[in-house]
C-alpha cells in the first residue's frame, strides 16, 4: 500500500506549453484580454452576485451546469488541451487511495469538531429533510461537483496557465477564487471550508492531470458536509432564510 501512495503522478501542463493562444483569444493584446477575462469570471461575477443572492439563489446549480458546459466547450476546441483531462487520463489508482485517506482522517476531525462546536447541527439535514438530503446525494456529483471542477480546475489551469506559471501558483489561485465564489453564501464557514477545499482539489487535479480525481474528492467532501450538518452553510435554497 505504501508503494501505491508513492506511485508517480502524471505531470502537470509543461511550462513550455504555457502560451497565450487559445479559442476566442485575440492575437493582439492576448495577455490583457486573458487578465480581463479572468478578472470578470472569477472575481467580478462572484462579487456582483452577492447583492442579488436572494433572487439568484435558486439558480446556483443551473448556472454552474451552464458555465461548466461553456468552459468544457472552450477546452474542447483548444488543440493544446488534452481532452482526456476532462474525464480521467490513463494512470494508476494511487490518487484514489490518497483521496480516501485524506477524506477519512479530515472528515473524522471535521465531524468531531462540529459535535463540539455546534452539536445542534449534527445530522440535522438528513433528520429534518431526508427527501431533500437524498436528492442532493444523488445529484450533487454530476450537477455541482463535476461542473465546478471543470471551471475552477481544468479551465482555470489551462486557460490561464501563462498568467500563473508554476503548479503551486495555479493551485493557490484556484483555491482562492474557489473560496471567493462562495462569498455568495455570506458566512464564514463557507468561505473558510471552500477555500481549504479548493486548495485540496486543485492539488489533486494538478497531480493527477484529470478532472475525475478532483471531482470524486469534491463529491466526498461535499456529501460529508451535507450529511454531518454543515450543509446549511452551502445550500442555495437556504439563502435569505
Amino acid at each position: 500500500m505504501d508503494r501505491l501512495h508513492r506511485a508517480p503522478w502524471p505531470p502537470d501542463v509543461r511550462e513550455a506549453d504555457a502560451s497565450l493562444e487559445g479559442p476566442f483569444v485575440p492575437r493582439r493584446g492576448a495577455r490583457r484580454y486573458l487578465v480581463a477575462e479572468f478578472a470578470v469570471l472569477f472575481v467580478g461575477v462572484p462579487l456582483l452576485l452577492v447583492p442579488f443572492r436572494q433572487a439568484f439563489g435558486r439558480f446556483v446549480v443551473p448556472g454552474l451546469v451552464l458555465l461548466g458546459l461553456g468552459c468544457a466547450a472552450v477546452l474542447w476546441r483548444d488543440p493544446r488541451f488534452d481532452r482526456r483531462r476532462l474525464w480521467c487520463r490513463p494512470f494508476g489508482g494511487a490518487w484514489l487511495a490518497r483521496v480516501l485517506r485524506i477524506w477519512l482522517i479530515g472528515g473524522g476531525l471535521l465531524a468531531a469538531g462540529l459535535v463540539l462546536w455546534r452539536p445542534d447541527l449534527w445530522l440535522r439535514f438528513p433528520r429534518d429533510a431526508p427527501g431533500l438530503w437524498l436528492t442532493i446525494l444523488v445529484t450533487y456529483p454530476l450537477l455541482s461537483a463535476y461542473p465546478q471542477e471543470i471551471i475552477f480546475r481544468a479551465f482555470l489551469f489551462h486557460r490561464y496557465r501563462a498568467l500563473f506559471p508554476g503548479r503551486r501558483r495555479r493551485i493557490l489561485v484556484s483555491g482562492l477564487v474557489f473560496g471567493l465564489a462562495h462569498l455568495f453564501f455570506l458566512n464564514g464557514p463557507a468561505l473558510v471550508l471552500s477555500t481549504l477545499g479548493g486548495l485540496l482539489f486543485a492539488r489533486t487535479y494538478a497531480r493527477s492531470g484529470a478532472v475525475l480525481p478532483a471531482a470524486v474528492e469534491h463529491t466526498l467532501w461535499g456529501l460529508l458536509l451535507f450529511t454531518v450538518g454543515l450543509g446549511r452553510y452551502f445550500y442555495g435554497g437556504a439563502i435569505g432564510t
